[in-house]
C-alpha cells in the first residue's frame, strides 16, 4: 500500500515538474516574441527571394549561405530584442498582459537577461563570420533595440517611429545587400511603414491607461480622444493614397496588384470601425490590419512563384 502511495506521489510530482518546465518554455517564447520572429523570418525569406532577388535561381538561393546567415542573425536579434523589452516592461505587462506575465513568472528574470546576452553574442558572432559590414549592421540594430526598450519606448512619437523602423530594418538591409532600388519598392516600403505605424498606435489605444500609469507617453494618452482618432484616420487615408499610387503608377500586377486593390476596401472598413472608436472596434481594427499584412506576404509568395515558373 505504501509503495502505491509513493508511486502516486512520484507521478504527481513528475507531472507538476513537467507542467512547470512547459510553462517556463511557453513563458520564455512569449516573452522573446518567438512567434513574431517566426512570422518575420517567413516574411524575410519571401521578400528576399521574390522581391529583392528576382534574378537568382532557387537552387543558387538555397546555397547562398551568406543570406541564410544574415536572416539567422536577424532572428536571434529579434528574439534578443523581445527578451530585453520584456525585462524593461515587466511591471506594465503585469497589468496589460496578465496571462503572459503569469507564464513568465515561472522563469526568473535573471534567466531572461542570460538569454538576451547569449542570443546577442551568438548573433554578433555569426555576423562577424559573414563580414565586418554585417557585424556593424547588427551592432546598430541591437543597440537601437536596447535603446528602444530602455528609453525610446516612453517618448511621444519617437516610440512608434522607432518600433516600426526596427521592424523594417532587416528588410532595408536585404534591399541594400541586393542593391535593389525602385519607385515600386519605395512605395511598398512606405505602405508597410504606415500600416505598421497604424497597428502600433491602435495597440497603444488599447493600453492607454496602463501606459500613462507607468510613464509611457503615447499618442492616445497625450492627445484627446478626438485628436488621437483624427491622427489614426489620417494615417489610414494616407496609406490608401500610397496604395492607389502603387496601383496606378507602377504597373503592379498579379496577386500583389489584387492585394493592394482589395486593401483599399479593407482600409475603408478600418476607417469606419475607428469612427466608432470603442474598445471593440479598435480591437477589430488591430487584428484586421495584422491579418492584412500576413495576407500581403502570402500574395507576394504566390505572385513570386508564378513569376519564377
Amino acid at each position: 500500500m505504501s509503495s502505491e502511495k509513493e508511486s502516486f506521489r512520484h507521478t504527481k510530482n513528475t507531472s507538476k515538474s513537467l507542467f512547470y518546465r512547459i510553462s517556463q518554455l511557453v513563458g520564455f517564447l512569449l516573452g522573446a516574441r518567438f512567434f513574431v520572429a517566426l512570422l518575420l523570418t517567413f516574411a524575410l525569406y519571401v521578400s528576399t527571394f521574390f522581391l529583392f532577388n528576382q534574378e537568382e535561381s532557387f537552387k543558387r538561393f538555397v546555397f547562398d549561405f551568406k543570406v541564410h546567415g544574415i536572416i539567422f542573425c536577424t532572428v536571434l536579434s529579434i528574439l534578443a530584442g523581445g527578451t530585453i523589452n520584456q525585462f524593461y516592461d515587466q511591471e506594465k505587462d503585469h497589468i496589460a498582459k496578465p496571462f503572459r506575465t503569469r507564464l513568465q513568472n515561472f522563469t526568473e528574470q535573471k534567466y531572461f537577461l542570460y538569454a538576451y546576452l547569449l542570443l546577442s553574442i551568438v548573433s554578433l558572432g555569426v555576423a562577424l563570420l559573414i563580414s565586418y559590414r554585417v557585424f556593424i549592421f547588427f551592432i546598430i540594430y541591437q543597440f537601437f533595440m536596447w535603446l528602444y526598450s530602455h528609453k525610446l519606448s516612453r517618448i511621444l512619437f519617437i516610440n512608434n517611429l522607432t518600433f516600426v523602423s526596427l521592424t523594417l530594418y532587416p528588410f532595408f538591409g536585404m534591399m541594400v545587400y541586393y542593391e535593389t532600388f525602385s519607385i515600386k519598392l519605395f512605395l511598398m516600403a512606405v505602405f508597410l511603414f504606415l500600416l505598421l505605424l497604424c497597428i502600433d498606435i491602435v495597440k497603444d489605444t488599447l493600453t492607454k491607461s496602463v501606459d500613462k500609469a507607468f510613464g509611457y507617453t503615447t499618442i492616445p494618452n497625450y492627445f484627446s480622444t478626438q485628436q488621437a482618432k483624427s491622427i489614426l484616420i489620417s494615417l489610414i487615408i494616407i496609406t490608401m493614397l500610397v496604395s492607389m499610387k502603387l496601383i496606378l503608377k507602377t504597373g503592379i500586377s498579379g496577386f500583389v496588384g489584387y492585394y493592394f486593390s482589395a486593401g483599399l476596401f479593407v482600409l475603408i472598413l478600418c476607417v469606419y470601425l475607428l469612427l466608432d472608436y470603442s474598445r471593440k472596434s479598435k480591437f477589430f481594427t488591430l487584428n484586421i490590419l495584422r491579418l492584412w499584412i500576413f495576407v500581403g506576404i502570402i500574395a507576394m509568395l504566390i505572385n513570386g512563384i508564378e513569376y519564377k515558373l
